[in-house]
């Protein structure tokens, strides 16, 4: 069993299970327990902790199936947060980088605007702009998701002082479990914010590099990496314009309303039906219809266009 990155966190079966991802590419936990010899209870709960520290990540689709994070961006940042043994870590993120490369083709050119083909290289490269972030990562998302809906390396980044401003687009708040993600990213520090009507997906690091999708058609997706030049002031200005008209989905210190109360009215005015805001909060149709119709008693509305032009005017949502 190796143990090469058992300095930066990583337990050595864990570690395992990482290679055995890298060999095959993608894979489900009753494959890689075939290939360890190990339960696939083991193998999943390996794979979760690989999750969390941004080495895999988890497929779209309702199987589980992972793929795995090139390794010398997603090894460097579990690296940056530990001080011990950084050249024994280091020379493991290499020879993983050996592994990946089999199985990958070659790097491309450092062109001011680089085209990359596939959910895999596009997953890859919104995980190295996080990582290689030191000051703020701003998003513009919305569905569909070339790997998973959740994004482990967000955490890490927030935890060494990345700044992280999102824009959400209604369907995104509709896809299972993205409203929680959302909510627990907010508490750790995340801004965030929801816009009607967003008709592309782009990320923008440090306002030095970007990442875009040419299309929302993700079977053989192509995605453009922007480095400085005029598209990416471009670009940066148009999510600046975004930012500018969304709504803020973090309450304000002086709100009167409880926080579930106040996503229920910034999640109505931008356009969620009733079923999908009940849904997302766990709650039946009925509990949502009577939590809104106290809200139109506080706030003296009778539609939730009302109540949504009465609560932005008094700075709730």
């Amino acid at each position: 069993m190796t143990n090469e990155l058992t300095a930066a966190g990583i337990d050595p079966f864990d570690e395992s299970v990482y290679r055995a991802v890298l060999t095959r590419r993608t894979a489900a936990p009753a494959e890689l327990a075939a290939d360890l010899g190990c339960s696939a209870l083991r193998a999943t709960r390996a794979l979760d902790r690989l999750h969390d520290h941004g080495l895999v990540g988890r497929l779209a689709g309702v199987r589980r199936r992972y793929a795995a994070i090139e390794p010398g961006a997603a090894v460097e940042s579990l690296v940056r947060s530990r001080s011990a043994e950084l050249d024994r870590v280091r020379s493991a993120a290499g020879e993983l980088s050996r592994l990946f490369a089999a199985a990958q083709s070659g790097a491309a050119d450092e062109e001011e605007v680089e085209i990359v083909t596939g959910r895999e290289a596009l997953g890859r490269w919104f995980v190295r702009l996080q990582q290689e972030a030191h000051e703020d990562v701003m998003t513009l998302d919305r569905p569909p998701y070339a790997l998973t809906t959740s994004n482990p390396v967000e955490s890490t980044a927030l935890g060494r002082g990345v700044r992280y401003r999102a824009v959400y687009a209604p369907e995104a708040l509709e896809w299972p479990g993205v409203l929680a993600d959302i909510r627990a990213l907010v508490r750790r520090g995340e801004q965030a914010r929801v816009l009607p009507g967003l008709g592309i997906k782009l990320a923008v690091a440090d306002r030095r590099l970007a990442l875009m999708p040419l299309s929302l058609d993700l079977d053989g997706v192509r995605a453009a990496v922007i480095r400085p030049c005029t598209l990416l002031d471009a670009l940066t200005d148009y999510w600046e314009l975004c930012w500018k008209q969304a709504l803020p989905l973090d309450a304000p210190a002086e709100d009167p309303l409880g926080e579930e109360d106040r996503l229920v009215l910034t999640l109505l005015v931008s356009g969620l039906k009733d079923e999908a805001i009940a849904r997302q909060l766990g709650w039946s149709v009925r509990t949502m219809r009577r939590r809104m119709s106290r809200l139109h008693d506080l706030l003296g509305s009778v539609n939730r266009f009302q109540a949504g032009v009465v609560a932005a005017r008094r700075g709730w949502i």
